[in-house]
This record gives structure tokens, C-alpha cells and sequence, in this order.
């Protein structure tokens, strides 16, 4: 098992890579030339790079408003999936393709939405960190295995913008260039580590998994809730966020410039009784239109009136363990247990160069912490983690550690 170094000499000044070899691509946006794409891509030979631009704290959701691909005989596409909205063709000319993308679980979710799903997968991003690289965003990559610099300053930008400017276009063209000879150079490393199983296994379970459902009580992702101590208030944090949301919804743009999270905060914390009170909470200043501010302060008074039994619980509602904060009232021997397997994976992860939480998840450690299997032992444990979605790799590698602990931690507990 090597260490996990770069590809290029540190010393090597990484070479920029400022323009695409067959310069940038026409925008796609008719169906006449997403056919002769469709076509081209079809032809084509070996690994598809796939990327996908979106308009994150622009717009509302997390649609694609660009996507890019390029593959050997075919060159690089730039699509708009606005004026094409429906790229199943495309998707079914590369169904047979490896996908190369960076970041896959950022991605997939809106290429699917377009009707582009991949059946086998080369994630570049995930395979930088089960190769142990520190920086594994795309530029840090690119530059320290391929020796190239990409510029990365266009990639916080409003996407939604019509037309693209063309230094747009040129970033994202870029972003695929290379996207290939990445994977190739990334694989090479995985096998020299003994890890290439390893990854391939992660690629296929997400190519595999089914999308997401949408989150129960999103409000309670609104940053700085830990704030809120009352069930009150909570209610009020819920009713200025589901008004929020339909606001922004409504207008086609990011919750965020309709309403800050601080804001609702606030707000909940003040409670205001009128548009005076309100308008001194930081974020609702005299800026603030007063037809949004009655918006607003009708939702605080709805959250007034909710009956105290109907109020939203504390703390969300889950089917895992308890916060391990709790465990040592709880349950001192589970609590044991995880500590015992914390520890044991993160020298795991220190040996092997890998982050911990892709070692297994921190999810899965506390759900097997919790309720252990009946019977002791690394295949009883092993089955336990299988149980709860880890893949074969992270079993045979974690469960004779983590079985070790509870013995351990079983031990103690009977001294």
C-alpha cells in the first residue's frame, strides 16, 4: 500500500490551461443541434465527461442552467437545458458510456432531471479522497495530478444569465477538458494503492442508489436555529420559512435574497407584536416593503396562535439513536462502544489515508453502536454494518475494529 502522493514533481510549475483544443463549443439550444450532438456523442468511443453548471444562491432550486460534456470522437458540447429541456436522447446515446463526473452527488440530481441518469460512474472528486489527496476540488486536482491549472473564478456565478458571456463559456468548456485523462490518471493511482475495488465499489452504489426524497421539516436547516430554545419559537422559525420559501419559489430566486436565515432568527427570538417591533429586528429593516413586512408578521402571529399541543417538537423527528452527547446517561456501554469505534477508525483511516466518514459513515457507526449485534464477533458485526447499506470494501475492512471495541468496551463494562 503506497502513500497517496502527487502525480507531478512538487517542484513542476503546474502549466495553465487557458483555451479548449477545438476552441469553445456554439451553445446548444435547438433541437436541431441537440440532434446533431446526440449524434456525435453516440459515435463516440470510451468515457463521457459529464459537468453540470447550476445558479446556487441566484435562483430557486438546484436546476441545471448549463451542462457540458466531451467525449473522444466526439469533441465537447455546451447544452442549454433551458431551451432544451428534455435530454433523455442524449442520455440514452451515452447509457453504455462510463460517466466521468466531479462531485457526482452535486451533479446527478439535476442531470436526471433532464432525463440524463448514468449507469456506470468514474467520480473524480471521490476518488481524490479514497486516494487520500488533501484538496480534492477540480482545480486542486487537476493541478496536482495532471500538472495543469484551471481557473476557477467564474464558478460561483449566476449560470441563469442570458446570453453566457464567453469567458463563461470557456471556464465551463475547460471543466471537461480534461475531466478523462483525470479518471485515467486517478485509477492509476487507486491500483497502485491497492484501492481501485475500493472505489469502484462507491461508483456503483451511486450510480445504483435511487434519488433522494425530499427532507422532512427543511426549515430545520435554517442556519443558526441552535439559537431557538422555545417550541414557540420554533413554530415562528417554520412559519417565516414556509412563507419565505413560497416567496422565493414564486419570484425564482434564492431563498436567501428573499429573506436571510439571521433574519427568521431574529425574528423568532423577538417575537414582535407589531410592524414597529419587527422593523427593529436586524434584517427587517426600513428597506423592507411594509406590504413584505405584514407578510411577514402575520407569519409570527400565526405561530402565536398555534395550540400549544400542535407546536413542532424540539428536536426533529428520527428513526436513529440518540445525540451521542447523551449516550454516557443513557446507555454508558454503548456509549463505550463508541468511543472504542471512533478510535478504531480513525486509526484506520490514518493507515489507509482515507477520510473516516468514507471509511463508514458516522451515521451507520452510531446505528451499530446503538443497537450491536446479539452476537459478538467480526462477522456478526459485519453483517450488522451490511444491514445498514455499507459496501463489501468498508465491511472487511472496519468490522474486525469495530467488533475488537465492543469486546473491549463489553469487557470494561464487566470489571
Amino acid at each position: 500500500m503506497t502513500d497517496a502522493v502527487a502525480a507531478i514533481p512538487e517542484e513542476a510549475a503546474p502549466v495553465p490551461l487557458l483555451e479548449p483544443r477545438e476552441g469553445i463549443p456554439p451553445v446548444v439550444a435547438d433541437e436541431q443541434a441537440l440532434g446533431a450532438v446526440v449524434a456525435a456523442f453516440a459515435a463516440g468511443t470510451g468515457p463521457v465527461a459529464v459537468d453540470a453548471e447550476r445558479a446556487s444562491g441566484y435562483r430557486y432550486g438546484q436546476r441545471a442552467y448549463l451542462i457540458q460534456l466531451r467525449r473522444a470522437g466526439s469533441g465537447s458540447a455546451l447544452i442549454d437545458p433551458i431551451a432544451c429541456p428534455d435530454l433523455s436522447a442524449l442520455g440514452k446515446a451515452v447509457e453504455d458510456a462510463e460517466w466521468v463526473v466531479h462531485a457526482a452527488s452535486q451533479d446527478l440530481p439535476c442531470l436526471s432531471d433532464v432525463g440524463m441518469r448514468p449507469q456506470r460512474l468514474f467520480d473524480t472528486e471521490l476518488a481524490g479522497r479514497i486516494a487520500g489527496f488533501a484538496r480534492v476540488g477540480l482545480g486542486p486536482m487537476t493541478e496536482n495530478v495532471l500538472g495543469l491549472s484551471l481557473s476557477k473564478e467564474h464558478s460561483a456565478v449566476d449560470w441563469s444569465t442570458r446570453p453566457l458571456p464567453e469567458p463563461w463559456l470557456r471556464y465551463a468548456a475547460l471543466d471537461v477538458e480534461v475531466l478523462v485523462e483525470l479518471r485515467d490518471a486517478l485509477e492509476q493511482e487507486l491500483d497502485a494503492q491497492g484501492k481501485l475495488g475500493w472505489a469502484m465499489e462507491e461508483f456503483a452504489s451511486i450510480a445504483a442508489a435511487p434519488r433522494p426524497g425530499p427532507r422532512n421539516d427543511p426549515w430545520r436547516r435554517t442556519s443558526q436555529l441552535h439559537k431557538i430554545r422555545r417550541r414557540r419559537q420554533l413554530a415562528v422559525v417554520r412559519e417565516l420559512w414556509l412563507v419565505r420559501d413560497r416567496m422565493a419559489q414564486d419570484r425564482d430566486v434564492s431563498p436567501g435574497r428573499v429573506l436571510a436565515d439571521a433574519a427568521i432568527v431574529n425574528a423568532a427570538l423577538a417575537m414582535p407584536l407589531n410592524i414597529a417591533a419587527l422593523q427593529a429586528v436586524q434584517g427587517f429593516g426600513p428597506r423592507v416593503h411594509r406590504r413584505q413586512l405584514e407578510q411577514w408578521l402575520a407569519a409570527v402571529q400565526r405561530a402565536r396562535e398555534i395550540p400549544e399541543n400542535m407546536l413542532p417538537p424540539a428536536t426533529a423527528p428520527h428513526d436513529g439513536p440518540p445525540p451521542p452527547r447523551a449516550w454516557a446517561e443513557k446507555d454508558p456501554v454503548a456509549a463505550a462502544r463508541l468511543s472504542g469505534a471512533r478510535a478504531a477508525i480513525s486509526e484506520l483511516a490514518e493507515r489507509y489515508h482515507v477520510p473516516a466518514e468514507n471509511l463508514m459513515t458516522p451515521d451507520t457507526v452510531r446505528r451499530v453502536c446503538w443497537h450491536p449485534p446479539t452476537e459478538p464477533g467480526p462477522e456478526a458485526v459485519a453483517a450488522a454494518l451490511r444491514g445498514f447499506g455499507a459496501r463489501q470494501w468498508q465491511v472487511d475492512l472496519v468490522a474486525p475494529a469495530v467488533a475488537a471495541a465492543f469486546a473491549a468496551a463489553a469487557a470494561a463494562a464487566q470489571d
